[in-house]
């Protein structure tokens, strides 16, 4: 399968119409191929209208702007001159903002440096009737996760590991926890839940007000992993709570505090699902009953997951369904209670694929609202009104994502989105309209605004990106194969500009490879998809391909690898190696891989096990050894060290290290506080001690995104050499 490109021309043999070349200071410096898109998106009058930021550049000054949706006009909403404490200040600049349900007010908040995005630093508010503008808080520390209540009353946040609440009618703060300190965390998280659950706000309110739900994660338990930077004349320590695989995790705590009474209960998780281990809390959630709170808990094998209904006044729980696997469970956000009824959406791969199914508040399935070979790929809502449900899959092929809708009695489905390529959606709180965004491997992020029937109403950005035309694209295609043991994969290739079918080209493999990741999408690729044109420029091929393991295939294609990381993963990417050294126009003998993070785990393995078929492969912030990355994500996948031995030393680069015959880079920053520095020195160290030749580059106080300045520059330029030196 092919998808046409319309920068290119000709058959037989691709004829650019442009002719400039791609740098990399094109490419990473000097941001010439970004889209505008909408900055702090967020729906308003009842998705009558949207919001957003815009920058004034001239004054460097943030503006706060209302979009009319059937018009398109646009108004200033909050002036950045208005957001001045006193005479001759600098205007304060928004970064973050939250609406009050009433619309009457806006917090305005600045950014905390963190691993996720958080709002950190002090506070303020803005009245739009009077256009009044105040600080709320007063403080050094930083302050995250930071909301109104439901009424727009009391302001709710985090901080020194604490909650506070801040009334707005007589401008009082008051605490509502004291037991929180340096490793007891109350309303936010430790590392692994935060990187592993993709968990950043630990609190939520009550539908009412009455209540505040909280994790509370002691992580004392959780050992200590040193950070060195070696820059200072005498090396600095930093420690961060790092629990390994086979580590003792957290202890992990769901409260209720009544606003009233100030006092915390504390909810019966019960016993841990698996006694000799943890439970894990990777979700709650309020019902449509005031008082009664939703909690997932998995055990830490993470193959059964409860989801259980606890009593705000008491803390009793009691079990309403229950998720078994063989292999693991996903944790998922497509939970939500109705409103008008008792019941809930849920979602489950109980049938092979990931389907949303509706339940009864007494936990009795109603009917199954989604069914086929697919996977939902994410529950865009529920319009009670209409009584349907939105969703988006890769229905037309895994490639993609078009967006769905079905009744609520399991008839009426749909398809809303007609293009084929990348397509998601945010509905209005009314569902009356969406922002549609839509993207393939040809076109960057095009936003418009749809009715709820997919027809347009008015392109918002047509992702273009001007400076493009200048430059030279060679089409990116997709193809599919077959393993020596009958399974199809799917693949993508970019050809060199000049591409001549009667020479032979080397080829470049880029890999993830992941569990439930994806590379081969229809969907535009970014710095990385322009970085591969500069090496087609350069006469490589340049192509990816999604191994066994990986998503949107279903839940058998994706658990194949279970208790095996890498091993069939390596096994497809050396099919894939295969199989492009078996066109006339690749030359075999020149075949590369490169990735990142467990990219670069795949590039070692590949490059080791398929030492014949691999001549070349850059490495970047690679797991060397699983027993060094984390709990929750290793022992999901591989259990403890303890439990599957083998598998932890059969998955193990450095246990293959002896294998090396072609040329390797390794990569990593120094601070890397996700795949620690210490995979790539145990790699170094196996690879000297097996006697093998090989280059590494390591970059002082550089994270796991190694960036910042003209460190990506520098990274990309000496990748790209060590590709044009040894491939």
């Amino acid at each position: 399968m092919a998808v046409s490109c319309p920068w290119a021309q000709g058959s037989g043999r691709t004829v650019p119409e442009r002719t400039k070349e791609f740098t990399i200071d094109d490419i990473f410096v000097k941001g010439k191929f970004t889209t505008k898109g909408i900055r702090g998106f967020q729906w308003i009058d009842h998705g009558k209208a949207y919001s957003s930021l815009e920058t004034d550049t001239s004054l460097k000054q943030t503006n706060l702007w209302r979009y009319d949706v059937a018009s398109g006009k646009k108004t200033e909403l909050v002036a950045a001159r208005n957001l001045v404490l006193k005479e001759g200040e600098q205007p304060f600049s928004i970064q973050n903002y939250v609406w009050s349900n009433d619309g009457k007010k806006i917090l305005l908040t600045g950014s905390l440096a963190a691993r996720s995005l958080k709002s950190g630093g002090n506070f303020f508010l803005f009245e739009l009737g009077n256009k009044k503008f105040k600080q709320l808080t007063n403080s050094a520390e930083e302050q995250m996760n930071v909301k109104f209540s439901s009424d727009g009353s009391t302001i709710g946040f985090v901080r020194g590991n604490n909650l506070f609440v801040h009334r707005l009618d007589d401008d009082t703060e008051t605490q509502l926890t004291f037991d929180g300190g340096p490793h007891l965390l109350n309303g936010h998280f430790d590392w692994v839940y935060e990187e592993e659950f993709g968990l950043i706000d630990g609190w939520q309110w009550s539908p009412d007000g009455k209540y505040i739900a909280y994790w509370q994660i002691d992580e004392s338990r959780e050992p200590e992993f040193p950070i060195m930077n070696f820059l200072p004349l005498h090396e600095e320590v930093s420690t961060m709570r790092y629990p390994k695989a086979g580590d003792r995790n957290g202890i992990v705590r769901i409260g209720i505090l009544d606003l009233e009474s100030r006092k915390t209960v504390w909810a019966d998780i019960g016993a841990p699902l698996d006694t000799t281990q943890d439970t894990y809390v990777p979700r709650i959630k309020w019902t449509n009953r005031s008082a009664t709170l939703a909690v997932e808990r998995l055990n830490r094998r993470q193959n059964k997951l409860e989801l259980t209904f606890v009593d705000a006044s008491t803390g009793r729980s009691s079990v309403v369904l229950t998720e078994a696997e063989q292999t693991w469970i996903d944790v998922r956000d497509e939970l939500t209670f109705l409103k008008k009824q008792d019941q809930f959406v849920w979602s489950s791969e109980r049938d092979g694929y990931l389907h949303l199914y509706l339940y009864g508040m007494d936990g009795k399935l109603i009917r199954q609202l989604t069914q086929g070979r697919w996977d939902v790929e994410r529950l865009n809502g529920v319009d009670e009104s209409s009584e349907t449900v939105y969703f988006t899959a890769g229905i037309v092929s895994p490639l993609g994502r078009e967006v769905y809708a079905v009744g609520l009695d399991g008839k009426g489905f749909r398809r809303i989105t007609k293009e084929d390529g990348s397509n998601s959606a945010n509905f209005a709180p009314d569902f009356f309209v969406f922002l549609h965004t839509f993207t393939d491997v040809n076109t960057p992020s095009k936003l418009s605004l749809r009715r709820n029937d997919g027809t347009l109403i008015r392109v918002v950005d047509d992702g273009t990106i001007g400076a493009l035309s200048e430059y030279a694209i060679s089409p990116q295609t997709f193809f599919t194969f077959k393993t020596s043991d009958g399974v199809d994969l799917n693949g993508w290739m970019i050809k060199p500009a000049d591409f001549d079918a009667a020479k032979k080209y080397p080829v470049l493999m880029s890999v993830y490879g992941g569990p439930g990741s994806q590379t081969v999408r229809n969907s535009w690729g970014g710095q990385n998809f322009l970085w591969y044109q500069l090496l087609a420029q350069k006469g490589y091929i340049v192509a990816s391909v999604d191994n066994r393991g990986t998503g949107a295939r279903g839940k058998e294609f994706k658990s194949v690898t279970y208790k095996h990381l890498g091993k069939w993963e390596t096994h497809d990417q050396i099919e894939g190696a295969k199989y492009l050294s078996s066109l006339p126009f690749a030359d075999g003998s020149r075949i590369g891989i490169w990735g990142w993070s467990y990219g670069g785990y795949m590039t070692l393995m590949s490059v080791l096990i398929g030492s014949d078929v691999f001549k070349t492969g850059v490495s970047v912030a690679p797991v060397t050894h699983w027993k060094f990355y984390d709990t929750i994500y290793t022992e999901r996948y591989m259990l403890t060290p303890q439990e599957n031995p083998e598998g932890y030393e059969e998955s193990a680069p450095l246990t293959h290290a002896a294998k090396l015959k072609g040329n390797l880079l390794e990569i990593h920053g120094t601070a890397d506080d996700n795949v620690h520095w210490q995979n790539t020195v145990s790699m170094v160290n196996a690879l000297n001690q097996a006697g093998k030749q090989f280059e590494t580059a390591f970059y002082p106080g550089g994270l796991h995104g190694i960036g910042g300045g003209k460190l990506r520059a520098q990274l990309f330029t000496r990748i790209t050499n060590f590709i044009l030196d040894k491939l």
